[in-house]
This record gives C-alpha cells, structure tokens and sequence, in this order.
C-alpha cells in the first residue's frame, strides 16, 4: 500500500494490519513466555486482556475498511454512494447495538453475564455483526462489479475478497470455540494457513498494476441511473420561500438599487406608439 501510494484510499485496511500485527507479536510472545519467565496465571491474565480488547479493535477497523470500500466501489455514482452510506452507517449502528445489547442480557438459564464472561460475550457478539456485513459487502461487490466499472483484477475486489474469508473464519471459529474451548487446537492451524492465503493475496493485488477503471456507460432504462438520479436529487438543499415581509437590511444595496430601479419602470406610464405620418407629408419628405 505504501509503495503503490494507496494508503490514503486504504488507511483503514493499513490500521487494522498494524492492530493485528502487534497484537499476534504480543500473543505469541506471552504464549511461548508463559511457565518460563513468567507464571501461567500472569501470562494468562495478560493473554486475555490483551487479546479481546484488540480483537473488539479489529472488528470496529473491520467496520471502517467495509465502509471505505463500499465508499471506493461507489465513487462513480454519487447519489447512490450517499444514499447507500447513509444506509450503511444506520445498518452498523443498530447492528452493534442489538449485539451489545444480546450480551448484556441474561443467559439461557437466566443467570446475568458477569465480569470476564460479559467482556468475552460482547467482543464475539460485535465480531459476528462484523463478519455478516463483511460478507454482504463481498455479495454487493460482487454483483455490481460490472456495472461499477471494475473488474476481478481491481483491488477493491481483492481487499473485498480477502475480509471475505476472514469473516468466514471469524464466523466458523466462533461456533467451534463453543464447543473446543482451548487455547491450542487443531483449528488455529487452519486458522494461520487461512491467515496466510489472505495476506498473500492482499500483497499480490497490491503489488500488481490495477486496470483503470471503466468509464460507466448506462442506457436511460437503467436501475443504476434513475436510483442514482433520485438519491441525488434527494440529498440537494431545498429551495427556500420568503414568507410575510422581508426587511430592507437583508439585501444589499446593490440588489436594493436595482429593485428601485425596477419599481421606477414599473410605476411610468406606458409608452405611446407614435402616431401615423400622413401620406401626403410622407410623399413630400422623399420628393
């Protein structure tokens, strides 16, 4: 990103790496350090406040990347990139909501979530919110690839492509948690291989030249034209209408003098058509 000068449109996607990437560093360390130079129960105690505080991190930067590009994909349409991130933003503040709020109800069994346990069911409850809109955001892409002028190459697609399946790993390791809940399992080595693939991706599209982009060409019928039509319209300033009477200081002059200029005409009698020469004195003028 850096060497292809795409952090601006993927600043985002650079945070969330950075978020990442020191944190596994942390892990990894407290994992290997854990019974050597420091207790199980500390290294433990540490692992866990380290781990879902930038887990919950990574969701909302997973947020902000799938509205960024959303935001990206849109760009040619600008009536439909406001309407649609406006639906967006409403979409990922009632979807954390409900999450945050699913957490802090009670159990099944009617017991209330306390301490540890609450922080642990609110981060993985906001982590799924995420990876289901991660995934819709994949499906938007791609059926509207075509039409919004991109193609498969387009590193929309890929960074697209690549939070895809990681939101289906988030997803998938979730469910398998619940039921295999260690901290060493047979899954995290599915997990780094999945981890991997996406990181190898991610730096072969951005690696590679990206195609320009297409210049839309839409026919009159088209969904995209008369949504993107009417989403503009709907986000211009309305008119304004004076209504009773205006004061004299809320013009200024200049508009004041033509005003008066106007009222000047307005208020003169009509001009008269001349009157008809007679024939007689026309014939002697051209004698």
């Amino acid at each position: 990103m850096v060497v292809r000068r795409q952090w601006t449109d993927y600043a985002a996607l650079g945070c969330f790496l950075a978020v990442r990437m020191s944190s596994a560093i942390a892990l990894i360390y407290l994992h290997k350090a854990a019974g050597h130079s420091v207790s199980s129960a500390t290294a433990y105690s540490v692992y866990f406040y380290v781990y879902w505080p930038s887990f919950a991190v990574e969701s909302i930067l997973a947020l902000i990347v799938v509205y960024s590009i959303f935001k990206l994909a849109m760009a040619p349409l600008k009536g439909l990139q406001a309407l649609g991130m406006l639906v967006f933003k409403w979409a990922a503040g009632i979807s954390v909501a409900v999450a945050l709020s699913s957490a802090v109800t009670p159990s099944m069994n009617g017991a209330a979530l306390k301490g540890t346990a609450l922080i642990v069911n609110a981060i993985s409850q906001l982590q799924r919110t995420q990876s289901i809109l991660t995934l819709c955001l994949l499906l938007f892409v791609c059926f509207a690839i075509r039409p919004m002028g991109l193609s498969y190459s387009s590193r929309i697609f890929g960074v697209s492509l690549g939070l895809g399946f990681m939101a289906t790993t988030d997803l998938v390791q979730s469910a398998w948690l619940v039921f295999h809940p260690r901290m060493d399992a047979g899954y995290d080595l599915i997990n780094g291989c999945v981890i991997c693939v996406i990181l190898a991706t991610w730096t072969g599209y951005f690696s590679l030249p990206e195609p320009k982009r297409r210049i839309i060409v839409l026919p009159t019928t088209s969904p995209f034209l008369r949504w993107n039509q009417i989403s503009a319209a709907l986000g211009d300033n309305p008119g304004f209408v004076a209504i009773g009477g205006v004061p004299p200081e809320l013009f200024a002059p200049a508009e004041l003098e033509v005003m008066r200029r106007a009222s000047i005409k307005m208020s003169s009698p009509v001009a008269q058509f001349p009157a008809p020469v007679p024939e007689r004195l026309t014939m002697s003028r051209a004698i």
